[in-house]
């Protein structure tokens, strides 16, 4: 091959470059819409079965979509309810305390007299003479750390209000503009291969759908037998962790594990739970993970997604590493979805070979 003008070629190749470097500048500069939009349309995805459900029940589109979207904004109102007033006490109660401990002449007396009787053998006095050492040199720059985490909190806080109020608006106008958007992307593909083409689409949707109502049901029952379970054995909070168990169950494989081993150390707090309210939470849930792996799980899951064991593994690592709890949620219907394109379309091209 000759090449006539190595000007033209090296400009070319450098304009190229450049169009490559502005395109990753761009999405770096976009992830986090784009993270609003992926998150967007799989919680769409998730409520399209619902709504087709209505649907299927002489109701139009619109009192679908409504129907659907008010009964998911009174689930979290609920939770919201049951959470916040414990929030709001267990914080008055601690304020309270610190009060009361500030407000004493020497509360440092209870302190010291604690760590005599529970630590006979430790010097009390040099731990206090390091402490005030440590606090004198280090004062400032503890107050200024304070403050910093002060000011992160509150920033996430909002951030984190204003990306769900976000995710809210983007996921009302995908549920209900599901259709027209389908029929959009599938006017871009060749009509000779528009049919197969929409065939696959559906598939993948219904399964990510599947997959979605699926992950919530099961969070349900895991929360609905906590609360009764907990109240029965007395557990501090009983409403509030079960609805712990209740998200934790939403994360794949180790979510169960997670907000049961939370549940557990919350029944250990002293004076709120004790060792024995502990071990029999423990117990109930070392239980209920097997029903949920060996009964609860395939049954609901069987309609959702077929994916090997060894692949969800993979699956759910990769996702969570590259995109942190929401990879870790879309990763298992994004492999079914390359499973039903393996199947389908790779394997009988490739024996047509």
């Amino acid at each position: 091959m000759k090449i006539h003008s190595p000007f033209r070629t090296a400009l070319v190749a450098t304009l190229g470059v450049g169009l490559g470097i502005l395109l990753i500048n761009s999405v770096h500069t976009l992830s986090t819409i784009l993270l609003y939009i992926g998150t967007a349309l799989f919680l769409s995805l998730g409520l399209d079965p619902l709504v087709s459900f209505l649907e299927r029940r002489r109701l139009p589109r619109w009192s679908a979509v409504l129907i659907t979207i008010l009964a998911v904004l009174s689930v979290l109102a609920g939770i919201v309810l049951i959470v916040l007033p414990v929030l709001i006490n267990q914080i008055s109660q601690l304020a309270a305390q610190i009060s009361r401990l500030v407000q004493r002449e020497n509360p440092l007396d209870d302190v010291r007299a604690w760590l005599t009787s529970t630590f006979p053998n430790l010097d009390v006095d040099r731990v206090f003479e390091y402490v005030n050492d440590w606090l004198e040199k280090n004062l400032t720059d503890v107050s200024s750390t304070v403050g910093q985490g002060v000011l992160t909190a509150s920033g996430a806080v909002l951030n984190g209000l204003f990306s769900t109020f976000i995710v809210l608006i983007l996921t009302i106008y995908l549920t209900a503009s599901t259709p027209s958007l389908k029929r959009a992307v599938y006017q871009l593909v060749p009509a000779s291969k528009r049919d197969r083409f929409i065939d696959l689409s559906e598939q993948i949707t219904d399964s990510v759908g599947h997959y979605v109502i699926g992950q919530v049901s099961q969070g349900v029952i895991n929360g609905v037998l906590s609360m009764i379970y907990l109240s029965i054995i007395r557990a501090p909070f009983p409403a509030v962790l079960a609805v712990v168990a209740f998200f934790f169950s939403l994360i794949p494989l180790v979510g169960t594990l997670t907000g049961s081993t939370i549940i557990v150390l919350t029944c250990l707090i002293p004076g709120l739970g004790s060792p024995a309210t502990a071990i029999a939470a423990a117990i109930y849930y070392l239980i209920y993970m097997q029903i949920e792996a060996y009964v609860i799980s395939p049954r609901i899951m069987s309609r959702a997604v077929s994916v090997p064991g060894a692949v969800v593994v993979v699956a759910a690592l990769a996702g969570g590493s590259l995109l942190g709890l929401l990879g870790a949620l879309i990763a298992i219907p994004v492999a079914a979805s390359i499973l039903i394109i393996y199947r389908q379309v790779l394997i009988p091209r490739m024996n047509e070979l």
